[in-house]
């Protein structure tokens, strides 16, 4: 049985296919780190990349989804027993270089066991970006129940205060990206606590993605914000350096 359609027991990673990387890499230990947390079965590396590069047929430059179906018991209380996997490929999708956010209205509570995962239940991040674009802006800033900053729809937050880089600390309750850890690796980002007043008041504000890259806000609510292009440029490079092929 399914248990991801039944009950969103599954995982999944958004990728910017331009063959192996390091980023590449980054992912698939992500994957198997939650995997191991929730008690879903997961292949190994060499089986993740084989089912990419099957998929992908020698193309790169793709947007490729690959999920983590979890397989078992029909009944929700059990454990999965199996899985199986399935890749998803598309075009790369046109993407922002500046974002406009506002504070969506759907809280996510700093204790949620899920919200640490990828995990195929989306439901929430679905609804918060829905919401924020009936409001004519890209995304949402999700706060949790101690009115803390945790991420958007499908991106983690940087703040540049002077000449330091903060995100929100993962105890606020969020997914850390892929492309975070990258960004906090090259350039040493500082976990924080962080205030919608904090985005207000920051020097700039940055998204930032598997398929984004990084973006600058240039609008949170009815706030404009400036992008410091330099940083911006200095993000993109070390994400850049990530993501390029091990074959060239």
């Amino acid at each position: 049985m399914n248990r991801s359609l039944l009950y969103g027991e599954g995982l999944f990673e958004t990728i910017l296919w331009r063959g192996e990387t390091r980023k590449l890499l980054l992912h698939y230990r992500r994957l198997r780190r939650s995997a191991e947390q929730l008690g879903i079965p997961c292949p190994g590396y060499s089986e993740f990349l084989k089912a990419i590069e099957e998929k992908t047929g020698g193309r790169r430059d793709l947007y490729v989804k690959f999920l983590l179906f979890s397989e078992g018991p029909d009944h929700f209380g059990e454990k999965p027993s199996g899985y199986t996997v399935r890749v998803v490929v598309r075009p790369l999708p046109k993407v922002p270089l500046e974002v406009s956010l506002t504070l969506s209205p759907y809280r996510r509570h700093s204790g949620d066991p899920v919200a640490r995962h990828k995990t195929t239940s989306y439901l929430f991040n679905v609804l918060v970006r829905r919401e924020a674009r009936s409001r004519g802006f890209y995304d949402g800033v999700v706060l949790n129940e101690k009115d803390h900053v945790t991420e958007c729809s499908a991106s983690n937050v940087l703040v540049l205060k002077g000449e330091k880089l903060y995100t929100p600390a993962v105890e606020s309750g969020l997914l850390r990206g892929t492309t975070l850890e990258v960004i906090s690796a090259e350039m040493g980002v500082e976990e924080a606590y962080i205030t919608p007043e904090d985005l207000i008041s920051a020097d700039s504000v940055f998204i930032t993605n598997s398929l984004i890259g990084v973006a600058g806000v240039v609008k949170i609510g009815d706030t404009a914000k400036t992008v410091d292009a330099d940083v911006l440029e200095e993000i993109r490079r070390a994400v850049d350096r990530f993501n390029t092929p091990q074959d060239t």
